[in-house]
């Protein structure tokens, strides 16, 4: 099964990585999606498979916050992380990491190699070594990667989470998975 030209390695990428469009105002460091990853994972030949935003599928695209761009990265995503956390949302929530989690036993369970699943660092919700809370960066996970993380381990999985940031060592990390 599965003998055709396709590679049978696919990666998971946070959503913004593909589509800055979808993240919160004056948090962008793209016009569109990070190119540079991209071509990397274009030129490996790997499949991409994007993750939802947890933030636009539970808050919606308008994060309600009048300030926009004049408020403090940091500042913003604490007050998304704390938004993320309230029950209504937090369930939303583990109904995008069950969906993710299906889609990452598909591809094991038919033998495909998934190589790794890419974070962004200082997000609320998918960061993986860094995270905002309290107005500030600090160390820790995102709210998504957290349960995606514990619904990994809950099944004996072990696939390479990484964070990044857009900066000049997200490209080598990401090229380090390959």
């Amino acid at each position: 099964m599965f003998t055709d030209a396709r590679s049978k390695r696919v990666i998971f990428v946070a959503h913004c990585l593909l589509n800055q469009n979808s993240i919160s105002d004056g948090t962008a460091d793209y016009p569109g999606a990070n190119e540079e990853i991209l071509q990397i994972l274009l030129k490996a030949k790997v499949g991409i498979v994007q993750m939802p935003c947890p933030e636009l599928c539970c808050l919606g695209l308008d994060r309600g916050n009048v300030l926009g761009a004049e408020s403090p990265v940091v500042v913003e995503n604490t007050r998304i992380r704390k938004a993320m956390q309230e029950p209504s949302v937090s369930a939303q929530l583990s109904v995008l990491t069950e969906f993710v989690m299906r889609q990452i036993f598909e591809y094991h369970k038919h033998g495909f190699e998934v190589i790794g699943i890419v974070g962004i660092n200082r997000s609320p919700c998918c960061g993986v070594n860094t995270t905002s809370d309290d107005n500030r960066e600090l160390e820790g996970q995102g709210v998504f990667i957290t349960k995606l993380k514990a619904a990994l381990t809950d099944i004996n999985l072990e696939i390479p989470v990484i964070g990044v940031k857009a900066d000049a060592d997200a490209a080598m990390r990401v090229e380090a998975l390959l």
